[in-house]
Parts: structure tokens; sequence; C-alpha cells
């Protein structure tokens, strides 16, 4: 049976842990700001509090245990065969604890997107916060890029700054942090869910042309960090 044609754009949330981004996601969707369906919340483990997130919003969830698996390939391959099911237009990394192998990116590639708690190409891989802070720097922010290969490597899409604070610790500047992720994660998925937003082989496309340089989002309730 074919789809109908105006099957709406569908994506799948992974998670491992609380799964703040994707309330935020669930909350553009019901309050109109984000044009597409989550299809499911898939999440590598079986008790994150993400997963009840979902099953109060009325999502579908798949828990596809890592332990259970001998090696990242297989566990790859059975997260690939879960989230067909669904046919999700776009994967979306919320707090996915775990490293992609280069076959599930190649399945989904120019379709996966990922938010990291950094300005990168700074501060990749974890801790970043610690790191930041470690190093004296006056600025941190957030960033939302493709997923390729290369560990939180891929084009940036959007990006938001946070000014460093004398009084800052990992937890102060964190939640600034995620408030701002909670802003821009939404706007880029809707702008994949409107076709405003495409990776064509590396090149990533806005509204047609060759995005530059990441986009800065000036949102008011950044601009108040």
């Amino acid at each position: 049976m074919s789809e109908p044609e105006n099957k709406q754009y569908s994506i799948a949330v992974l998670i491992s842990g609380g799964g703040t981004n994707l309330q935020a996601i669930i909350d553009a969707r019901r309050n109109g700001k984000l044009p597409a369906r989550i299809a499911v919340v898939a999440s590598n483990r079986n008790d994150p509090y993400g997963l009840t997130r979902a099953r109060n919003a009325g999502i579908p969830t798949l828990v596809i245990d890592d332990t259970a698996y001998p090696d990242r390939d297989a566990y790859d391959k059975a997260l690939i065969s879960g989230l067909d099911d669904f046919q999700p237009d776009l994967i979306v990394l919320a707090g996915f604890m775990r490293i992609l192998t280069a076959a599930f990116v190649e399945r989904y590639r120019g379709r996966i997107l990922n938010i990291h708690p950094a300005l990168l190409p700074k501060y990749r891989g974890l801790d970043t916060y610690r790191r930041v802070l470690d190093a004296g720097d006056s600025v941190h922010g957030t960033s939302v890029h493709y997923v390729t290969e290369e560990l939180d490597g891929g084009p940036v899409i959007m990006q938001a700054q946070v000014l460093i604070r004398e009084s800052d610790d990992e937890y102060s500047l964190s939640a600034r942090v995620q408030a701002c992720e909670h802003i821009i994660y939404p706007e880029v998925i809707g702008w994949c869910a409107t076709g405003r937003l495409a990776m064509p082989g590396n090149r990533v496309l806005v509204d047609g042309k060759p995005l530059e340089s990441p986009v800065i989002r000036k949102h008011e309730a950044l601009m108040k960090q």
C-alpha cells in the first residue's frame, strides 16, 4: 500500500536520560511551533525519565537495551531495525549517550541531528562545562549539528552563546545553556520539517543556499541570559 501524499514529517528522538530536550520538542509540537510528528522515542536503557515523558505525551517508545548486545555493530543493527519500523524522516539525538557506528550514520546520512553543549568545534566530547570553566573562557554555549562519522564533527547549523559569570559553576552554567538548547533545537528541527534545511553530500543548505557559518540565533530569551 502506498503512503498517503499528505504524510506528516516524522521524527524519532533518541535518549538515554531525563529528556529535557525531548520535553522541549514535545512542547513545541503541542504549541503548534513544530510541524512534525514524533513517531517514536527510543532509548538504550529501560529506565530513563525521558521514556515517562514520552508515554505521558502518548508517544510510542522503543527500548533496545545496549547491555544485551556484544558490540556496537550488533547494537546499531538492532536499533536501525527498530527505528525503520516507524519510518522516521529525521533522527534527533537528545542526550543519547552512545557513539554511533559508521553503518548507522550511513543508513540515515543527512537525516541525523545532534545538540552538543559547547560552541563547536571547541570542546568536543564529554564534560564540556567543567572543561570550559577550567580553561577560563568568557563564553560558552550550545551547537546543533548534523551527525557524521566524526564525533561531534558534523557541520554546525545553529549556535547559542552564553556569557560565563564569575560566580558560575558547572550547574549554573549548564542550566543557562540548556535553556538555550530548548529554544534552538526545536527551531532547527522545524527547518528540516518544512524543507528549509538539507544536507546533500557534505554541504548544508538553508533555503537552497550554502550555509557558510553557523546561524547565531538571538532569541529574546537568550538575550536575557
